[in-house]
């Protein structure tokens, strides 16, 4: 490449040493004689600076170190169209370099797979540029639905430009793009269903209030974004907020959330049934993994899956009870009674546990027995007092037994097959609890526990065959 290059460079994607970069400037940079070029990094660990040179401002980085100075002979301005192809897409004829074979399964099949390592080694993701200047986009793409602009560079001004031309548009995926939510989409992006922001680390929660509004979007998806925590201002305590309308699934994976007040407000989302929420500090603490998806589960009313797991009735029931237990005792010391007239715990409380008073409308305010024991989330053998009752079988005389918590529906189900002298496969079982008269709950899984349906201390367990 000669040293004395034009204004069209521009833009260009170059490639130095295996690195790939874009020409932000070409021109002269005093004091060193000749022509430079002004290069931002895919990788900005590779520069060494945002453009600036002595406190001269020759072009503008993303990142602080995204830039470097590079004379145009040392940097590859491309190859023809075929050798890219080959270079991107064709394995090498010969060993492969890494000599591994990989087998993965498809189906119920193995499959040998051989240079997969390699074809990954080759792939880059292609910069998108728009144009400046050029005609209007609107409605040039009138039946595209699905866009894929994962690790382009795009800014979001281009992200809105590209939206005028896909009037239709219903999934966008942004992915790894550096982006700045900077302005409210009013007259694009109104079709969109789906939006994945993942892994733009710039990304900030008032940013996120400017697509809050998208009349159609059902699906978002914000793993590794940075976000720590979210509050939507326009409501209150046990309040719906009027934005993300109709959000029906949100994926929050590999975070920085570590506070229960982003889970309360999550609460707020009046069409949220899915939530997505793995690898976050508040998640992969000291607690069990099964005592914070009782938590999440109790504290989301209208969740209806988390993390890809459908949530049962009785599983809700059981992670409700639990939560309600739980936080009895400091229920108490906050105002709480089990008199609705003398009910009054106090805003910090009402803050930290926003569903606490609906649970003790659902299912009676805690007693005072209940709450001696404050550890419902411990796998601990607590021996349980249950009537055994058989309504089909008016002969039979109600027995009493003690059971641990913690044994499951099927050794229960053996117990009661040599007490009964009926085969394990002919048992169905239920239980009714005297805090909720006339309600029966099956006990149809039999690798649970009692414990996992809220079997409590005085309960009947019902058995029919």
């Amino acid at each position: 490449t000669n040293d004395t290059l034009t204004s069209d460079v521009i833009g260009r994607r170059v490639e130095v040493n295996g690195e790939y970069a874009t020409v932000r400037f070409s021109g002269i940079v005093p004091p060193v004689a000749g022509c430079w070029l002004g290069v931002e990094w895919d990788n900005p660990e590779r520069g060494k600076h945002d453009g600036s040179h002595e406190g001269t401002v020759y072009f503008k980085c993303r990142h602080p170190t995204g830039g470097s100075f590079i004379r145009p002979n040392k940097v590859n301005f491309g190859i023809d169209f075929l050798t890219a192809v080959k270079n991107r897409y064709v394995l090498e004829d010969g060993p492969e370099e890494d000599g591994k074979e990989q087998v993965v399964i498809i189906g119920s099949r193995p499959v040998e797979t051989i240079g997969f390592d390699s074809v990954v080694k080759q792939q880059s993701e292609n910069k998108l540029r728009c144009p400046s200047g050029s005609a209007p986009l609107t409605g040039a793409f009138s039946a595209l639905k699905v866009l894929v602009l994962n690790r382009t560079g795009i800014t979001w001004a281009e992200v809105l430009r590209c939206a005028s031309a896909c009037p239709v548009l219903e999934e966008l995926y942004l992915e790894s793009n550096d982006i700045v939510i900077s302005e409210r989409p009013t007259d694009v992006l109104q079709t969109v269903k789906l939006l994945d922001l993942s892994s733009n680390r710039l990304i900030d929660e008032s940013q996120l209030f400017l697509i809050a509004y998208l009349p159609r979007l059902e699906q978002l998806i914000l793993s590794d974004i940075g976000i720590s925590s979210i509050h939507f201002p326009d409501a209150g305590i046990g309040c719906k907020t009027s934005m993300f309308p109709n959000l029906q699934y949100l994926v929050v994976n590999d975070n920085q959330i570590s506070q229960w007040s982003f889970i309360n407000e999550l609460d707020k989302l009046r069409s949220l049934h899915a939530l997505s929420c793995n690898r976050n500090p508040l998640t992969e603490g000291d607690k069990a993994a099964q005592t914070t998806r009782q938590l999440i589960i109790a504290k989301i009313g209208q969740l209806r899956t988390l993390n890809k797991c459908k949530i049962l009735p009785e599983e809700r029931r059981g992670a409700e009870l639990d939560y309600r237990k739980a936080f009895g005792n400091e229920w108490k010391k906050a105002g709480g009674h089990q008199d609705p007239a003398r009910n009054r715990p106090d805003e910090a409380f009402l803050a930290a546990h926003p569903r606490y008073q609906l649970l003790c409308l659902k299912y009676g305010a805690p007693e005072d027995g209940e709450l001696k024991i404050q550890q419902p989330f411990m796998l601990k053998n607590q021996l349980l007092t249950l009537k055994i009752k058989c309504p089909n079988q008016p002969d039979q005389k109600v027995l009493e037994k003690q059971l641990p918590d913690s044994m499951t529906i099927q050794k229960v189900k053996g117990l009661l097959s040599r007490l009964l002298r009926v085969p394990v496969s002919d048992l169905l079982l239920s239980y009714e609890s005297p805090k909720m008269p006339g309600r029966e709950i099956e006990l149809e899984n039999d690798l649970q526990s009692l414990q996992f349906y809220s079997v409590e201390n005085g309960d009947s367990l019902l058995v029919r065959w």
